[in-house]
C-alpha cells in the first residue's frame, strides 16, 4: 500500500500531519507495508531569503490578527497534546523553501527521505530552524548525516528542482489547492489535517479495499462421497 503526502517545510498543519501519520502507521497492523511518498508542494515560493516573521506574513496576506489566537496556537495546543512538543506555529520565521524541497529529494535518492523529512519538520517547527539559503540547508544535512559533498552539488546543480516543480503540478492536477494533501493507494484524496483515529480509518478502509479477504465459494449439495479427516461419508443413494 501507498500512501503519497504533499507538504511545504514551512505548514503547522504539515508537520502535526507527519506526526500523526507516524502514530496511525505504529497502531495500523501492517504499517510495516505501507509505503509513505513525501511530495513537494510550495506555498510560499516568492518569500524573501531572509524570512519574515509568521505574524508579518499574516499582514502580508491580509489576514486577521485573530489568526493567531483562532488557528496557529490551537495547532500548538494540539500538538502538545499529541507528544509533539515544542511545536512553534506562531513564533518562527518563513521563506521560500525551494532548497529545503530539493535536499529532501535528494534525501530521498539516499533512502533516507521518510527520516529526514520528520527531522526538517521537527528543526523547524520545534526549534524555529531557518532553512531558506543554501547555507542553512547544508548545515542541516550536515547535522542529519547526510554527505556533506553530495548534498552540496545537488544544490549546487539544482538538478532536483524540476522533481520538485513536477511535484507541485501533480498536486495541483489531483485537486490539491494547499497543504497537507495526502492519497492513499490512488484510491482516496484527503485534503488538509484530519486527526490521528480517522487517519487510521482511512488506511485500513484503503487496505481493506485493496487487500479483500478471500471469501469461501458457495455450495451446491451435500457432503455425502468425501472424506475429511474424521473418515468418510458414504453417498446416500437417494440423494439427487
Amino acid at each position: 500500500m501507498k500512501i503519497e503526502f504533499w507538504s511545504d517545510i514551512v505548514c503547522p498543519y504539515c508537520g502535526l500531519m507527519d506526526h500523526r501519520l507516524h502514530l496511525a502507521l505504529d497502531r495500523f497492523p501492517y504499517g510495516d507495508q505501507v509505503e509513505v511518498i513525501h511530495r513537494s508542494i510550495q506555498l510560499h515560493p516568492d518569500l524573501p531569503c531572509e524570512g519574515v516573521s509568521q505574524r508579518e506574513l499574516i499582514q502580508l496576506a491580509g489576514a486577521p490578527a485573530t489568526t493567531v489566537d483562532r488557528v496557529l496556537r490551537p495547532i500548538e495546543r494540539a500538538a502538545e497534546a499529541e507528544g509533539l512538543t515544542p511545536y512553534r506555529a506562531v513564533d518562527r520565521t518563513l521563506g521560500p523553501t525551494d532548497l529545503a524541497h530539493e535536499l529532501l529529494a535528494y534525501a530521498t535518492d539516499q533512502g533516507r527521505g521518510n527520516e529526514i523529512w520528520t527531522a526538517m519538520f521537527r528543526a523547524h517547527f520545534g526549534h524555529a530552524r531557518k532553512l531558506w539559503t543554501a547555507a542553512e540547508v547544508l548545515d542541516f544535512a550536515a547535522e542529519v548525516g547526510l554527505d556533506p559533498a553530495g548534498a552540496a552539488e545537488a544544490l549546487e546543480s539544482r538538478r532536483y528542482r524540476a522533481r520538485v516543480a513536477a511535484d507541485q503540478r501533480e498536486a495541483n492536477r489531483l485537486g490539491a489547492h494547499g497543504a497537507p494533501f495526502l492519497v492513499f493507494d490512488g484510491r482516496f484524496a484527503v485534503p488538509g489535517a484530519i486527526g490521528t483515529d480517522d487517519l487510521l480509518a482511512v488506511i485500513t478502509r484503503t487496505w481493506t479495499e485493496s487487500h479483500p479477504t478471500p471469501q469461501p465459494l458457495p455450495v451446491v449439495g451435500g457432503t455425502e462421497g468425501m472424506c475429511t479427516p474424521d473418515g468418510c461419508a458414504v453417498p446416500d443413494p437417494g440423494h439427487s
